[in-house]
């Protein structure tokens, strides 16, 4: 009984040591500068805020953050494992869409990483994916770009920021789909994507309307639906996927935050706190929407929770697909 009873104290003890040492870490967390890793090129989807909220975390934090992208790797993987690897103290931080996380394990087994190998920490904001096309392609809806590309089996291709990422999967439905003949290019990230896009080197692509905004406006690009249940209000014109035929082609890009498995609870809702109150700001919600995005406040568990529906969503997608590690 006494063992028992000692045995029970011991681990009381050792629960409240642990606690303030994890107390500790928060307190005096950050002890050196941040570095938060995009796994893409500059440019892309994620600029949106990156740039803003890194400088609005080093106020709040009194460390430098510092963005580093490390593109590379199938749909952003090199970086992603990167950070898989840092120590996990909070320093090393990984800025990311979903898909490196969700449905980069779901294709490829030897990664280096998986999706265990992270602890969520914010959602930052979601934007919906897109369906554009170069202005020179004679369509003007999903289902005339359909009838043009089975009349012309081979001669349109799809730009793709990764295999396995997102626009490479809805590509890949759409051709499922329709039983058309379309040619995939993958690309090492969006923003050498689009660049190709609009010069005409590839005809179509699946992305976020925040990266098309800006060419649709100038004419350089053409918008034929939005991949989602509802229109965007900088698009109001641009019917849904939903509206064209095409109800199971929805996506969209939504950004967040992760640190290393075994970060202390405790710096990971330090982290989510200060981001959540930089995302409130009007400043930060007024750039997001520009780009057709919202910013998206919530817990580490709420972004937990939108991971495994994601997997659950996406796995059976690359099922249909047939969307194998190349």
């Amino acid at each position: 009984m006494r063992i028992r009873i000692g045995m029970l104290c011991g681990l009381i003890v050792a629960a409240v040591f642990g606690l303030a040492i994890n107390r500790a870490m928060a307190q005096a967390y950050p002890t050196r500068p941040i570095t938060m890793i995009i796994p893409f090129p500059a440019g892309g989807n994620l600029e949106i805020v990156a740039r803003p909220l890194a400088a609005r975390l080093s106020a709040s934090l009194g460390q430098p953050v510092i963005i580093e992208n490390r593109p590379g790797g199938a749909g952003g993987t090199i970086g992603t494992k990167a950070v898989a690897n840092a120590n996990p103290d909070g320093h090393t931080l990984l800025l990311t869409p979903a898909a490196p996380l969700v449905t980069g394990p779901l294709i490829y087994r030897n990664l280096g990483y998986s999706s265990r190998s992270f602890v969520p920490v914010a959602t930052l904001f979601r934007v919906s994916h897109m369906l554009v096309v170069h202005p020179t392609l004679p369509v003007d809806s999903m289902e005339r770009l359909a009838e043009y590309a089975k009349a012309n089996p081979g001669k349109i291709s799809y730009a793709s920021p990764g295999y396995g990422t997102q626009p490479h999967m809805l590509s890949e439905m759409f051709k499922l789909a329709t039983g058309i003949d379309i040619v995939a290019v993958t690309y090492k990230g969006a923003t050498p994507a689009v660049t190709d896009l609009v010069a005409g080197q590839v005809q179509m692509y699946f992305d976020s309307i925040a990266l098309f905004l800006p060419h649709i406006q100038a004419g350089k690009l053409k918008a034929l639906a939005v991949a989602d249940d509802h229109r965007s209000d900088q698009l109001p014109d641009v019917p849904t996927t939903t509206e064209s035929g095409f109800p199971e082609l929805q996506g969209a890009f939504l950004a967040c935050v992760a640190a290393p498995a075994g970060t202390p609870e405790s710096i990971v809702n330090r982290l989510n706190q200060s981001i959540n109150r930089i995302l409130q700001s009007s400043e930060i919600e007024a750039s997001v929407a520009k780009f057709g995005a919202r910013t998206r406040i919530g817990s580490p568990q709420d972004l937990a929770d939108y991971w495994s529906a994601e997997a659950e969503k996406w796995a059976k997608i690359i099922r249909a697909a047939g969307i194998k590690a190349e």
